[in-house]
């Protein structure tokens, strides 16, 4: 009995927890970003809300809208001629102030790095050994190593980011040679799933049938174990036959 209601509890925390966080980071959004723009969009109406929150409440999601709609009218402006042109100007002004260049180029520069379009900055996921030998972690590919780093190991290298669980937003930067460098097929989203889960979710490997198959192993150290267990299962006599 206790254990059935713990699994059904588990069960419905996991099916609420993605709602909860929804709602939590559009909770966020809205206070964060809709009351201050309420108050700018509508400050003829600052004393009327103290007293009507659900009125509040409403107006600060309609300011958050607002906010939405205005970003994309700046983004869309920004791609004419004239709206490139004062982009600019902008920039070489942010440049010049001393303090303020050194932030925005740094930022702009992460931007432009996650947010190109002709190159993903995840290109593939791949295995290695890192910390010791025979430890193995996930990793993505996020490019070759060039200009000084190349020179100064002397051998072509792999830009490697090896995230942490569950939180892949942090991390490690690895330059990895590329002969010990295990590429993989999974795709870069099924990769991210194994190591939110802490390796609970395990893609599916073989892509035609859809179905888990156990992989040949190809490692001559490993071989032995396989063979072995393998005459140890066939040699076991199931109950009944």
């Amino acid at each position: 009995m206790i254990k059935s209601l713990r699994n059904a509890f588990i069960s419905g925390l996991l099916l609420l927890t993605p709602v909860g966080v929804t709602i939590l980071v559009i909770n966020v959004l809205v206070d964060s970003v809709g009351t201050p723009a309420r108050d700018l969009f509508f400050p003829f109406l600052v004393d009327y809300l103290e007293g009507n929150p659900w009125f509040a409440g409403a107006l600060s999601i309609i300011s958050t809208f607002l906010v939405l709609i205005i970003i994309t009218i700046i983004g869309w402006f920004s791609k004419l001629l004239i709206g490139r042109y004062i982009v600019r100007a902008i920039e070489r002004l942010l440049t010049n102030v001393p303090i303020v260049r050194n932030v925005y180029n740094t930022v702009k520069q992460i931007i432009d790095t996650f947010s190109s379009q002709n190159k993903a900055v995840f290109q593939k996921v791949v295995l290695l050994q890192f910390f010791r030998k025979d430890i193995y972690a996930l990793g993505f590919l996020t490019g070759e190593g060039r200009e000084e780093v190349r020179s100064r190991v002397g051998r072509d290298v792999y830009n490697i980011f090896v995230p942490t669980t569950p939180n892949p937003t942090s991390g490690f930067l690895v330059m990895v040679p590329k002969e010990n460098v295990i590429e993989m097929d999974m795709p870069v989203a099924d990769g991210m799933k194994l190591i939110i889960s802490g390796g609970a979710v395990v893609p599916v490997y073989n892509k035609i049938t859809g179905q888990m198959e156990n992989v040949e192993i190809n490692n001559p150290e490993a071989a032995p174990i396989a063979h072995a267990r393998s005459s140890v299962e066939t040699s076991v006599t199931p109950p009944g036959d």
